[in-house]
């Protein structure tokens, strides 16, 4: 199943390396910098957004059919290119799919800071989800190349303290931006200020990124390393693979649709956009039988269907599908609750979440120190600790309500829950990854991150709906958030019931007398 060709290190200097076609050495650690800071501009760019919505359509004009498609066309975009952009990365070489997402990123960033209108937005919002999906899923897919065992959980450590630190820190940056520069140029300068950072990421690629099969497939000797690389494989008595592009378009198509189908109506919430839904369970059953089909008769399926077959990988993937469709909707109800209930400006919402970004990078650093062996164990901590800190912010709502307690009790409870989801976060992205062979880890990623879009889109509908039901019938903001955050605790207590099969089946392998 594996036919990477794996990196050879440096002297005595684990974090050199060399790969083959290429006298330069690399390092680890610049690498993983070139991945990290893309990485942030993206999941920024969807937790800004709510910051900068109002703002927006005042200065633009913008109804809220526009302001529906602001959240929804850069979801959409990202959801449904994200497999096939593991794909190709896979197959072509992911340094130059990262370059080429990160390149559209940055474009429709900078076309974004001169919106004149809704219409002219939104289609660029759609290029941004279509840049970011691209390069999402080779970063996956490079760790997973390029680290191995503990420097590979460490790699995804980083992994999570980014992602806890730019999904609290976009508000927080736009919210400032807002504040300097004003209602009509702040928000401008939320999208311009990705534009240089992806200059200067394109720039840091194409000096620190390895290119390997690139020089495969592109240049004057690409046909003598295609033959070295042939060569070193049968000496070590391993598959011969000779290079095939095989794209597998209908796969292609059948996965696009059924991810589209899916999302489309939970993200769009209109009433002609539910028909799609049974047209989706009609392409996924297609799409699975596709697969097995078109690998068995030779070829070299979008997705091969032995990934779901890796208990690491299986588990993590519905570990973290359950719990993004209830934990990231915490902070969506929160930033709703205290604007519209209790009349906060934006910039407080956005520093309440803020000990949440610096713990959850501190939970995720820790937690990497530790997931490579205890992963599954960190994984129940983790969850356990999301539930502490939901009941937590359950109680503050409850005191804000009858005691006048200050909503800035809400920091130090959602601190926990940073806590929690860093290591969390962390230690799913290690153990999904543990067994999956490195040439198909940007497919694997991107049916990983795939996952994670399309039930935060089933979350956030789900929740939101009964946050604004329960407000309708109440009027009680109080009320309506207390009931959004019993469902979270549902839907995560789901996520910890298939976290501790996961740790028992690890602990029964470890000690099978135990485990009988």
């Amino acid at each position: 199943m594996d036919n990477e060709q794996q990196p050879y290190q440096v002297g005595d200097n684990p974090r050199k390396f060399s790969v083959p076609g290429t006298d330069r050495i690399f390092d680890r650690n610049e690498l993983l910098t070139v991945l990290m800071v893309p990485l942030a501009m993206v999941l920024m760019q969807i937790s800004s957004v709510n910051i900068m919505l109002d703002t927006m359509s005042h200065s633009i004009g913008m109804g809220p059919t526009g302001q529906q498609w602001v959240l929804a066309g850069y979801v959409l975009a990202t959801g449904i290119s994200l497999i096939p952009a593991g794909r190709l990365g896979d197959v072509f070489g992911r340094s130059s799919l990262f370059v080429l997402g990160l390149g559209v990123f940055s474009v429709a960033s900078l076309a974004l800071t001169f919106a004149p209108n809704s219409t002219y937005l939104n289609i660029m919002r759609a290029f941004q989800g279509l840049g970011g999906g691209l390069f999402a899923p080779q970063t996956t897919g490079l760790i997973q190349q390029y680290f191995t065992g503990r420097a590979r959980a460490k790699a995804f450590a980083m992994f999570g303290l980014v992602v806890a630190f730019s999904v609290a820190a976009g508000p927080l940056l736009s919210g400032a931006l807002i504040a300097w520069f004003g209602p009509e140029n702040g928000w401008r300068g939320s999208f311009l200020i990705n534009f240089p950072l992806g200059v200067l990421g394109i720039i840091l690629a194409f000096r620190w990124l390895p290119f390997t099969k690139e020089r495969r497939h592109v240049g004057a000797h690409a046909h003598e390393l295609e033959a070295e690389y042939e060569a070193e494989r049968a000496a070590e008595g391993r598959p011969v693979n000779k290079t095939k592009i095989d794209l597998d378009p209908v796969g292609a198509i059948l996965i696009t649709f059924t991810v589209l189908a899916i999302m489309l109506p939970f993200t769009l919430r209109a009433s002609w956009s539910w028909g799609f839904l049974p047209l989706a369970v009609i392409a996924l059953v297609a799409w699975i039988f596709w697969e097995r089909s078109y690998k068995a008769r030779g070829h070299f399926p979008m997705v091969d269907m032995e990934l779901f077959r890796i208990p690491t990988y299986s588990y993590s993937m519905a570990i973290t599908g359950i719990q993004f469709m209830g934990a990231t909707s915490i902070f969506v109800v929160l930033a709703i609750y205290m604007q519209e209930g209790l009349h906060a400006p934006a910039i407080h919402v956005a520093l309440v979440g803020l000990p949440s970004a610096a713990l959850g990078a501190v939970g995720a650093y820790l937690a990497g120190q530790y997931s490579f062996q205890h992963g599954r164990g960190i994984m129940v901590l983790g969850l356990i600790i999301n539930l502490l800190a939901l009941l937590g912010s359950t109680a503050v709502v409850i005191g804000i309500e009858h005691t006048g307690m200050s909503y800035w009790w809400l920091a130090p409870v959602l601190a926990l829950q940073g806590i929690g989801q860093g290591t969390l976060n962390t230690a799913n992205q290690t153990q999904a990854m543990l067994d999956v062979p490195p040439s198909h880890g940007g497919t694997a990623g991107g049916v990983l991150q795939a996952a994670q879009r399309t039930t935060t889109a089933i979350g956030t509908a789900i929740i939101t709906a009964v946050f604004f039901a329960t407000q309708t019938t109440s009027h009680n903001w109080h009320v309506a958030t207390m009931s959004a955050y019993l469902v979270i605790i549902g839907i995560i207590t789901v996520a910890l019931v298939i976290a501790l099969l996961f740790w028992r089946k690890g602990y029964a392998q470890r000690h099978p007398k135990q485990g009988r």
